[in-house]
């Protein structure tokens, strides 16, 4: 199956970084290449694209992609989360863009073996690095009813989510929970009927917040923002496109406290904690996607794209 996915918000993302040709950019979730490739053939003999991803069909269907501008390009296998050792091994300290666009491929919801859609019955995976050891299948039938319903609650925004967890609970005490398709049926008898007419798929919320603890999307996100805007060069930008309202705020509370890092009492005359400002806010609210693009790709609808410049 060929790796596709249309990237999103890709005009605005290009606008946005203001790309040099002799600069130096990275981008953290290379997915199929597409926002790679509108980097690299912006760039001079000089310029360079580092393209990470921790999916190896990514990484080998961008390859593909970028071969025309493969002199400038090199591509990394793992999580943008260790962007510093990467960028080193090619012995790259600073960039002067980063790119994390965080939705799902195309290519990982609709291969039909990698388990992250519920419109496929297949084996629980979702699993974005799969040599990683925790799936989907552990977290469904390990995690107690408690853990289940936090992560469903929290990460899938899904209001049902203590009777989904004590439904999940409730099966697996008779056999572990195996196929998506087995998920669904526990999914949607845990949800009244009337509630099922409205709102999507009733397993998508729930789906989601899986996928999210599988490969600890929040987590790493947070935990790696700072570093990430640590290493742009002065003027470099960092573009970020999310597309759950979790992801969202954990870029717009990061950036904020970015340019505003001080920490003393407003009534203080002068700032004394010695926190110092590293860049400004581009994007005081998110870029959307417009009307033409969410009617050309539905998945593009939950995008937002927030975009900060290092001083």
């Amino acid at each position: 199956m060929e790796f596709e996915h249309t990237s999103v918000l890709l005009k605005e993302t290009m606008e946005n970084l203001r790309i040099k040709p002799d600069g130096i950019y990275v981008d953290g979730t290379l997915g199929g290449g597409g926002h790679s490739y509108e980097v690299a053939s912006v760039l001079g003999d000089r310029g360079q694209l580092i393209g990470i991803d921790q999916d190896e069909a990514a990484i080998e269907a961008a390859g593909r992609r970028l071969s025309p501008y493969r002199d400038k390009v090199t591509l990394i296998r793992d999580n943008y989360c260790n962007m510093r050792q990467a960028l080193k091994q090619t012995g790259v300290e600073k960039a002067d863009g980063i790119i994390l666009d965080l939705g799902v491929s195309s290519f990982q919801l609709d291969n039909t073996e990698r388990g992250f859609s519920y419109r496929y019955d297949t084996t629980l995976d979702m699993r974005m690095d799969q040599r990683q050891s925790l799936t989907a299948r552990d977290i469904v039938n390990q995690y107690t009813q408690a853990e289940l319903y936090r992560i469903i609650r929290d990460y899938g925004e899904e209001q049902f989510a203590q009777n989904i967890a004590k439904h999940i609970v409730r099966a697996r005490e008779e056999k572990p929970v195996e196929t998506t398709g087995e998920l669904n049926d526990i999914i949607k008898a845990a949800i009244p009927a009337k509630m099922r007419v409205t709102g999507g798929h009733p397993s998508k919320r729930t789906f989601q917040a899986i996928r999210i603890e599988c490969n600890r999307e929040l987590e790493v996100l947070r935990d790696s923002l700072d570093d990430m805007i640590d290493l742009l060069k002065p003027e470099g930008r960092i573009c970020i496109i999310t597309f759950h309202s979790l992801e969202d705020r954990i870029v717009k509370t990061a950036f904020r406290k970015n340019e505003s890092p001080c920490t003393c009492p407003p009534d203080f005359p002068v700032c004394v904690c010695g926190q110092v400002s590293k860049g400004r806010v581009i994007t005081r609210k998110p870029i959307l996607p417009s009307g033409e693009e969410m009617a050309l790709n539905k998945r593009s609808k939950s995008a937002k794209l927030r975009v900060f410049c290092r001083t």
